[in-house]
């Protein structure tokens, strides 16, 4: 029986990154879909779980992407209002690739240490990967402020964030370089998470700040978000805190994406979204 991964993309054009790890990741044929809504999946889910006997539901899988982690959400919700009984497959999130990246990202910081009570600010978090590292340094213990250039869509991402994982993320507006190295003093831990081309942080606004142990950047487009990284960081020493690039973690990304690949053919009944993911990554660095 082949391994058949479903690609339902909330963009027009699917992912060719996505299908291309899909393969990698075991799946024997990939089927993809664009412009998938929750007004148009019904026919798509129904042609996935009534199309083989329980014994081999496993062999077929849903995959939701897209560019927009929002579209994706309400995709997989409706997506598992199809679902009842034993009609069911397993499915997984990782739109815009936010959940991998994030989890690669946030078990690196968490290895060999617990994150508990740390004070974590995640800079231009309002995106995508954003939004997971908030999540996900949350739920390792660590306090988060998460940042962005308007109050009103900085606020509405962390009551997003409240009302979907019951997890409170504070909301800070910082449009300037001035504002973003105010938000990071007195912080243990700093992810970047801004768009491509954009300075985030300066090197001497972060490499005299005495509290901070841990720096990340996971804008993989030159330049780096947090200017005195390098994209290959990997646990680099860098003015007394341990540095992380997006090449330094990428790799356990695309592991990661592609292990949980292979995990959905394992059983029909899973669902890997922000939480399964992180705690997959942790189980591979030991962390």
């Amino acid at each position: 029986m082949k391994k058949l991964l479903v690609q339902l993309d909330t963009d027009v054009q699917p992912s060719l990154f996505d299908a291309v790890v899909a393969y990698d990741g075991g799946a024997d044929h990939v089927v993809s879909y664009g412009a998938v809504t929750p007004d148009n999946v019904a026919a798509l889910v129904e042609g996935a779980i009534f199309t083989r006997g329980p014994k081999d539901k496993k062999n077929t899988a849903l995959f939701v992407g897209g560019s927009h982690l929002a579209a994706g959400e309400a995709l997989v919700q409706a997506i598992q209002q199809r679902f009842f009984g034993n009609f069911r497959v397993s499915l997984m999130l990782d739109s815009n690739g936010a959940n991998t990246t994030a989890a690669a990202c946030v078990a690196w910081l968490a290895k060999g240490r617990s994150l508990q009570g740390y004070k974590a600010v995640v800079l231009g978090g309002t995106g995508p990967v954003g939004q997971r590292v908030a999540v996900m340094l949350s739920q390792a213990g660590a306090s988060v402020t998460l940042t962005g250039r308007q109050r009103d869509r900085t606020e509405q991402v962390c009551h997003a964030i409240q009302s979907r994982f019951g997890l409170m993320v504070q909301a800070l507006a910082a449009p300037t370089l001035e504002d973003r190295g105010e938000a990071v003093r007195g912080a243990q831990v700093v992810v970047s998470t801004g768009a491509a081309g954009v300075s985030m942080l300066t090197e001497t606004q972060w490499s005299e700040l005495d509290e901070l142990e841990l720096i990340a950047d996971a804008n993989a487009s030159p330049p780096l978000g947090i200017e005195g990284l390098d994209m290959m960081d990997k646990a680099t020493l860098r003015h007394g805190a341990l540095a992380f690039g997006p090449l330094g973690f990428g790799a356990l990304k695309l592991a990661l994406h592609r292990e949980c690949i292979a995990q959905l053919f394992e059983s029909h009944d899973q669902v890997l979204d922000a939480r399964e993911i992180f705690e997959r990554a942790c189980q591979k660095l030991g962390a």
